[in-house]
């Protein structure tokens, strides 16, 4: 990785750090639209990571307190990335951002106050369904995001999702372990947390709309390849027979998947209506996941499955079937 740069000049000391892993501006500048209609635009730095080439912003990005590129060449593994990220921010509070979800104009100021209210080291925002128009969309967003939905109710939580999430960044770069792993697929954050005793919180009213996959081979695809890098990430630290055990056991791990998400699938099924299909889909992802984590456990993830992971975290928006509204 070469050294960043700084595309403008800090006008105010940063409250918050964006971190934003893309392959180019092209790709990320939907996101970017959204962050210049912050109600603190002027207080949010951007870092933008991936190759400096194509990444050369436009004029008006001016308008944040600052705007860095780290230079790192795609395909990168999304923990590399948010890591460089985190490293490199300026500000306390840094946000893990994506290519295909977006704040509303409020939320980076939510966000904020609630982080500064107690002593929280993350704090998830609200979650909307960016694209609800399918029944595989739906089932996608509950699948990852059930449990931190906007119409569900604020307070403190046990984890936060590793992305999409704000976190101070000096509980964040003191955790042990390495943080490119923490910032990966799998539960070595939550569990670093717990360790440190860490304390997270939920704010719903801080929303932000996420884009999910509506074509059930890619969105079973993307599930089944989450499943083999959590599957890969906890075979690098668990004994042989404690994969064994989960193998043996793995037609228990949808069951666990689904009993994880249902809580908050029933709370929102109290306000919102969605197709008759919904539950039957979410249990066939959470199948797909349970699959790619024993082939993670039994050692057998290779490249291809990790850069197809990247593609789609990257240019989610490329592989939907109806681009969102």
């Amino acid at each position: 990785m070469k050294s960043d740069e700084s595309i403008t000049s800090p006008k105010v000391e940063p409250a918050l750090s964006v971190i934003l892993p893309t392959d180019s501006y092209a790709t990320i500048q939907p996101v970017l639209e959204r962050l210049h209609r912050q109600t603190i635009a002027s207080r949010i730095e951007i870092i933008l990571v991936g190759p400096r080439a194509h990444l050369a912003v436009a004029e008006s990005d001016q308008e944040f307190a600052d705007v860095r590129v780290l230079d790192i060449a795609y395909p990168f593994s999304m923990g590399t990335a948010r890591a460089a990220g985190a490293r490199a921010a300026m500000a306390p509070l840094v946000f893990l951002g994506e290519t295909h979800s977006y704040l509303y104009p409020d939320a980076a100021e939510k966000l904020i106050a609630a982080a500064e209210t107690d002593s929280w080291a993350a704090v998830s925002p609200g979650f909307e369904n960016a694209n609800p128009k399918s029944a595989c969309s739906w089932a996608c967003f509950l699948a990852d995001y059930a449990r931190w939905t906007a119409r569900l109710p604020g307070g403190e939580v046990e984890e936060v999702p590793i992305y999409n999430a704000v976190y101070r960044r000096d509980v964040l770069l003191g955790l042990d372990g390495d943080l490119v792993h923490l910032l990966s697929h799998g539960d070595q954050l939550r569990l670093a947390f717990k360790a440190h005793g860490s304390r997270a919180f939920f704010e719903p009213r801080a929303r932000i709309a996420h884009v999910n996959l509506d074509r059930l081979s890619a969105a079973l695809y993307e599930q089944f390849l989450a499943g083999v890098m959590i599957g890969e990430q906890r075979a690098t630290r668990w004994p042989w027979w404690r994969r064994l055990i989960y193998i043996f056991g793995g037609g228990l791990i949808p069951f666990v998947l689904f009993r994880r998400a249902w809580p908050g699938i029933i709370r929102n099924g109290r306000t919102e209506r969605w197709p008759i299909m919904i539950i039957p889909l979410i249990m066939l992802f959470m199948f797909g996941k349970a699959a790619g984590e024993l082939v993670g456990y039994a050692g057998k993830g290779t490249l291809k499955h990790s850069a197809r992971m990247i593609d789609y975290e990257i240019h989610k928006v490329q592989n939907l079937a109806s681009k969102p509204e």
